[in-house]
């Protein structure tokens, strides 16, 4: 039975499993803990599904799906296109988080056995979370064998002067905003920024976007350019090496004071700066550990005190800081709930890299794909974290342009490739493809980089023609057939 309102006030209730945080990577806890037998309980203060749902990937994307599309047939030979219908797009939004209702997703719940207790819940001793719902209301929840925090992250607002005050937006609000704004000042330059940078400007509005370094800083080199040159093309200002210095709100809108002494007009100002972790209220302090703070765990995910896994506390999704990406809380959300069971039936723990336990993918093979226009997608290392980690790689890169896939794909394609080999095992450790549609290259390169395939295997995996995938083959021969060929 889900429990929902507040009947049981008051009291104590024992379960296997307490989860906190009722997101995508709580909710998959909780359904691996049901599935392994486990009487499990999934505490949320707002939304079940969580950000992703609701402030995230499903409403982002919904956003940028109509811009991309039609970029894409005006790239076709002979298909008329017209102009976005901005009111219809949000619609379509608002349909994809199902208009802010969680009705179906704790219906979910209900159907897999999960109990649900709305409220805000915190650590208050070992085991154990008390819950106060919005009436004010409390209940205490324990657990038998595992709590599970899934608070994931919110968004980091800079101390600059006027910033907080000038009620700027952050992705929640870049994400479910009801109108377009005439003039959108976007402070960042990673993934958020550029794709909400995207989004809006498809949509009308005039862009404006200071970063304080190139944009996608995280990512190879070519892939923030090809991104800046497309949103220049575009009509959007692309400022980088600045950044917002005072904002101020007024009755006609924001000033913007930039640190290079320009000053910008604007309707609305979206923050994108990075992410804090959603543990600033969770009791975390009750059982020895840092209010507010990133949480370190070992490889099954259970938290670090001191450098010792705590036996019953589990950290799992964004605040754990390892991949901040929903699949990648999903991933770990499996590994978690299976060793939470394990554990609690006496069962096996297969805690070896790779192992059912554990999320080595976390570490060495994490694929992003950044929904701009071009799309960037990659996993593994870079160029510059291959250098860092000491490894000696071999990169080589292919321009898609000239692929007969891509030159019947759209007029005009730009795009480019990367590939990084260790030269000492001859296997791919690192991808990034840049490019129109180039999403879907993105799987076959996360398999190469889990598998550790041999270069020579690959060789023998024939990409169709003519497809964007005959890029694997352009790359492989830039690195020859005699790569690794002996090596183990």
């Amino acid at each position: 039975m889900t429990e929902t309102g507040s009947d049981v006030a008051g009291q104590q209730q024992e379960y296997d499993v307490v989860v906190v945080g009722a997101g995508s990577t709580g909710e998959n806890v909780a359904g691996q803990a049901v599935a392994g037998g486990l009487s499990t309980v999934v505490v949320e203060a707002e939304l079940v599904g969580g950000d992703c749902s609701y402030w995230a990937c499903m409403p982002s994307k919904a956003l940028l799906r109509s811009g991309s599309a039609r970029r894409a047939a005006q790239r076709a030979a002979g298909v008329e296109v017209g102009g976005l219908d901005a009111r219809a797009v949000l619609d379509h939004r608002d349909e994809v988080t199902s208009h802010w209702s969680d009705d179906s997703q704790v219906s979910w719940l209900e159907q897999t056995g999960i109990d649900l207790v709305r409220g805000h819940g915190r650590l208050t001793g070992e085991r154990e979370v008390t819950v106060t719902a919005a009436d004010g209301s409390t209940r205490v929840l324990r657990a038998r064998h595992a709590v599970a925090l899934c608070t994931g992250s919110s968004a980091t607002v800079p101390d600059v002067p006027g910033l907080r005050d000038s009620r700027s937006w952050t992705s929640h609000d870049g994400t479910s905003a009801g109108e377009v704004p005439g003039r959108l000042v976007v402070v960042g330059g990673g993934v958020v920024a550029c794709e909400l940078a995207t989004a809006w400007s498809d949509l009308r509005s005039t862009v404006t976007v200071l970063a304080r370094s190139e944009l996608l800083s995280g990512n190879e080199d070519f892939a923030g350019r090809l991104v800046r040159e497309a949103l220049v093309e575009r009509g959007v200002d692309v400022r980088t090496g600045v950044q917002a210095s005072e904002v101020r709100r007024g009755p006609d809108g924001v000033r913007v004071q930039v640190s290079d002494g320009s000053v910008l007009e604007a309707d609305e100002v979206l923050v994108a700066a990075g992410r804090r972790p959603g543990t600033d209220d969770l009791g975390l302090a009750t059982v020895g550990l840092e209010d507010g703070a990133w949480l370190d765990v070992d490889d099954t995910l259970r938290v670090l005190r001191d450098g010792e896994p705590v036996d019953w506390l589990y950290a799992v999704g964004d605040l754990n800081h390892r991949a901040m990406l929903t699949h990648q809380g999903k991933y770990q959300a499996r590994a978690a709930g299976d060793v939470i069971v394990a554990r609690a039936t006496g069962a096996a723990v297969d805690d070896a890299p790779w192992g059912a336990h554990v999320a080595t993918a976390d570490a060495r093979a994490v694929p992003q794909v950044v929904f701009t226009d071009p799309e960037v997608a990659s996993v593994g290392l870079t160029t510059a974290a291959a250098q860092e980690a000491g490894l000696d790689v071999r990169v080589v890169d292919h321009d898609l342009a000239s692929l007969a896939g891509t030159y019947v794909h759209a007029q005009g394609y730009t795009g480019q490739s990367r590939l990084l080999v260790d030269e000492a095992r001859g296997v791919v450790v690192g991808a990034t493809f840049v490019g129109q549609d180039v999403a879907e290259l993105l799987h076959a390169a996360t398999i190469a980089v889990v598998g550790e395939v041999p270069v020579s295997r690959l060789w023998h995996a024939v990409p169709s023609y003519p497809t964007i995938s005959e890029t694997w083959l352009r790359l492989l021969e830039a690195l020859g057939r005699d790569t690794a060929r002996t090596r183990p």
